[in-house]
């Protein structure tokens, strides 16, 4: 799957506004919440507008909720759909995941049945998200901590949900890591089962040892097993749009641009 997107890239994330505004940034590309932008004016779709003059932006949600049996809102989507006609974005992406019910929401990316009935639900959703956008969307394999009974494969999910729906994934290179470790299973042979030609970007994070496993924080820098990872799927890709998540314990601009050095260099290793 082709896109805009291209080079490395960073989260756009407020101790570093100012670099990005005035394009100071060492970065090919960035890549926002969605819903901190979802707004008719004021100082954030300011700042993203100043933002966009220089760098090409991704929108990536965090409430699409599309594993909910409840419908996502019109509201919601014309909101979303008003962003994406404004900054024009190479990307807009959203997670497997539901975050809520009975409009409450939860904040976090709460975990899927991979189930048949829940694949329905799932290609449901992504239709209809992507009808309303008139566009396709890039969605991202979970991090999981537990499994539920009678289900399967992730990846065998995954690339049914790419199937019937038409969209891309966006290929999280540490949760695959996070999720093999937590199951017992080989984050290598992992990359086996998906459909890799539907890639249209990259995350790349840290992660934390939790008490029963390992825990998808994003405040730490990327772990040197997810970077051999990493060169795996480049190896199997070819280049792919890459970028670094920090969420917690945001080191500065400078320090990312370091890390985010160590993937061009892996990238370009690779492809050598």
């Amino acid at each position: 799957m082709t896109t805009r997107l291209s080079g490395f890239g960073l989260g756009m994330r407020r101790p570093h506004y100012a670099h990005y505004v005035a394009g100071e940034a060492p970065v090919d590309f960035v890549e926002v919440i969605s819903e901190n932008f979802m707004v008719a004016g004021g100082r954030p779709i300011d700042t993203l507008m100043r933002a966009r003059a220089h760098y090409p932006v991704a929108l990536h949600g965090v409430s699409l909720s599309v594993g909910s049996a409840e419908t996502r809102s019109d509201d919601y989507l014309d909101r979303l759909k008003a962003l994406v006609d404004r900054i024009e974005p190479a990307v807009v992406s959203d997670h497997l995941c539901w975050t809520g019910i009975g409009g409450f929401n939860s904040h976090d990316l709460l975990p899927v049945p991979l189930t048949e009935p829940a694949l329905d639900t799932v290609c449901r959703a992504i239709d209809r998200a992507q009808s309303h956008l008139q566009r396709p969307m890039l969605f991202e394999n979970p991090s999981s901590y537990i499994a539920f009974a009678g289900t399967m494969p992730e990846w065998e999910f995954l690339s049914e949900m790419v199937r019937r729906t038409g969209c891309g994934l966006l290929l999280d290179v540490n949760n695959i890591f996070v999720s093999a470790t937590n199951h017992g299973l080989d984050p290598h042979g992992w990359l086996d089962g998906l459909p890799l030609d539907a890639v249209g970007q990259i995350h790349l994070a840290g992660h934390s040892q939790g008490e029963h496993g390992l825990i998808d924080t994003h405040d730490a820098p990327v772990d040197p097993a997810v970077w051999a990872l990493y060169t795996e799927v480049i190896r199997r890709t070819g280049p792919l749009p890459t970028m670094i998540e920090r969420d917690g314990n945001i080191p500065a601009l400078d320090a990312l641009a370091d890390e985010l050095m160590l993937a061009r260099q892996a990238a370009c290793a690779v492809l050598a």
